[in-house]
């Protein structure tokens, strides 16, 4: 839940977004400053990413990869030093970091693509930042379930939700030796997570999206990420033509590891899953009470 601060913070702002605009457009403009808000750990990362390019010179005695790794442990520190982060929260972010630097080693030895840059913070030629672009995804995740008070209803089986997710993390190595079963995957999110959505607080009123279309849009932000790492040279895909885009494949493979992401913020909390489906009135008198 947001702390008392926020909260104020955020009635005060919503208070004056529908002052000066019709509801439908303060509702929106109050959604996207809080998605902005809970994505604040990547944001900072994209930024660092776009601007390190501009001004970095090859002969400086840092490299670009390791001011970036520095930077980004500063600011990990600093959100937990704030409290902008819980420390439920960052067990979530270090278990992204971890299975994010084994496909990283993985996919960087398979040729998937490479990091073409030096650094003193590179092992088997992975930059350590990189584990922090996975923590980012973490991070957004428990933040925004907390800064929209969400809910998730009717929550499927939790052991399919875990197979599911491994099935979808296996798949990711075993591709390169077996069949790829990325459609069954499509289809099997679907068919999981059809009914389930998510509830969320914008103000003092509730709205629901279905999951599979809200991970279909985090994964395009995502891939509009992605773009602007390879744009700035940070990372370079097998075969990728200087000044093309990330092929939508990427996009796909992005909105597969998004359930990944979401059930191992669920391996450390399940405060938001309910097996039942909610009606507005309930998801607001029980996601109080998260």
């Amino acid at each position: 839940m947001t702390t008392p601060d926020t909260r104020s913070l955020e009635h005060r702002m919503g208070d004056w977004a529908r002052a000066r605009l019709p509801f439908a457009v303060a509702e929106l403009v109050m959604f996207i400053l809080k998605q902005g808000w809970a994505c604040l750990f990547g944001g900072l990362l994209l930024l660092a990413i776009i601007g390190s390019k501009a001004v970095w010179q090859p002969d400086w005695p840092l490299h670009r990869y390791d001011a970036l790794f520095v930077l980004a442990i500063a600011t990990q520190v600093l959100f937990l030093a704030t409290k902008l982060e819980t420390w439920e929260e960052a067990r979530v972010i270090l278990l992204f970091h971890l299975t994010g630097t084994a496909m990283e080693w993985f996919k960087v030895h398979a040729g998937s693509w490479a990091y073409p840059e030096p650094g003193i913070f590179k092992l088997m030629g992975v930059p350590l930042f990189s584990g922090f672009m996975y923590a980012a995804v973490g991070s957004y995740m428990a933040r925004v379930i907390r800064v929209f008070d969400m809910r998730f209803a009717p929550y499927p089986s939790f052991p399919l939700t875990v197979a599911l997710a491994v099935a979808i993390y296996v798949n990711y190595f075993a591709h390169h030796f077996l069949p790829d079963i990325r459609l069954v995957l499509f289809v099997a999110t679907v068919v999981l997570y059809g009914r389930t959505r998510i509830w969320f607080r914008i103000h003092d009123r509730h709205w629901w999206m279905p999951l599979p279309v809200a991970a279909f849009l985090s994964a395009l932000a995502l891939w509009v990420a992605e773009n602007v790492g390879t744009a700035t040279g940070t990372w370079i895909y097998s075969g990728q033509v200087p000044g093309e885009t990330v092929s939508l494949a990427k996009l796909g493979s992005w909105y597969l590891l998004l359930y990944v992401a979401f059930v191992t913020v669920t391996l450390v909390t399940r405060r938001a899953l309910s097996s039942g489906p909610l009606q507005g009135g309930q998801a607001g008198v029980m996601v109080t009470r998260m």
